[in-house]
């Protein structure tokens, strides 16, 4: 997966002119032109739109793109919602990666439905087969965007404030009853469908969540690490024995506390065993302690 996530960055890197720049206007577009010919037509030119790998070797090539165009919804207002939030999310991610890996990003997410499909028309039949939108691929940005800015705040039903990050958890909640509701329905492409496009985002995002848990693990083991315990029981007994003797650093050379010299810096020393403290004069000119 990692040298998946490399080989990307590199194309993205060696090739800056790759890509339709601003992918998301045109995606946008076509959504809009192909539900206002869906309600011209009542619907009727629906089955010709869905991607059916056995209608693509009868010729029917459009139906290699034109599955992209269609709307995830036929209500219009849940339309304009959906394709505000795809086109506000499309451009930060464009913006954040750039134009080459975005596309890439989005070109991989179709390619790999496209295979679903064909791989589903051979094993369960041409009828089990026909995908008709790119839903979960705008899932999968979602996550993208969650995954680069979890920490952003969005309106759930326009007035509760709330992390992205949480929408994420509950995105990836949805892809799970998804496929769990459609394995028991024995509908096995609806089952690969969230499961393709989870796959395009680990492909993209391997190496951030391997870096992220490495980071992780390494506070953990710094937290429980046998210095810093000591050093955390150290500063609480120094804590108390300051609050007892009224003064929180004296020198263990010339006994000058911060108490008494209160623009007097103080000093441990990181040669000496245990923790001990000088003054300024005295951080550099002392015999260090051993024991």
């Amino acid at each position: 997966m990692k040298k998946l996530n490399d080989a990307v960055d590199r194309f993205a890197f060696s090739h800056p002119n790759f890509g339709v720049p601003n992918l998301m206007r045109y995606i946008v577009a076509g959504n809009v032109i192909v539900f206002l010919l869906l309600r011209l037509t009542n619907y009727a030119l629906f089955p010709f739109l869905g991607f059916n790998w056995g209608e693509v070797l009868h010729l029917q090539l459009w139906r290699l793109v034109s599955f992209i165009f269609v709307p995830d919804t036929s209500d219009p207002f849940s339309l304009i919602l959906s394709l505000y939030f795809t086109y506000f999310i499309g451009n930060l991610l464009e913006r954040e990666w750039g134009t080459p890996k975005f596309n890439l990003y989005y070109l991989s997410g179709v390619v790999l439905t496209i295979l679903t499909g064909i791989i589903s028309y051979y094993a369960f039949g041409p009828y089990a087969s026909t995908i008709y939108s790119t839903y979960y691929i705008g899932m999968s940005m979602f996550l993208a965007f969650a995954a680069l800015y979890p920490d952003a705040q969005v309106l759930l039903f326009f007035f509760i404030p709330l992390k992205v990050k949480w929408l994420a958890l509950a995105d990836v909640a949805l892809f799970a009853v998804d496929i769990i509701s459609a394995l028991l329905r024995m509908d096995f492409v609806s089952a690969l469908l969230p499961v393709i496009a989870l796959l395009n985002f680990l492909v993209f995002f391997w190496s951030d969540m391997t870096e992220a848990l490495g980071r992780r693990r390494q506070m953990s083991r710094h937290r429980n690490s046998h210095q810093t315990i000591q050093f955390k029981s150290a500063v609480k007994q120094q804590q108390k024995k300051a609050a007892q003797q009224g003064y929180r650093h004296k020198c263990c050379v010339c006994g000058r506390t911060d108490t008494d010299f209160p623009d007097l810096e103080f000093r441990y020393c990181s040669k000496c065993a245990g923790y001990h403290c000088f003054c300024q004069d005295h951080i550099y000119n002392h015999v260090h302690f051993t024991e």
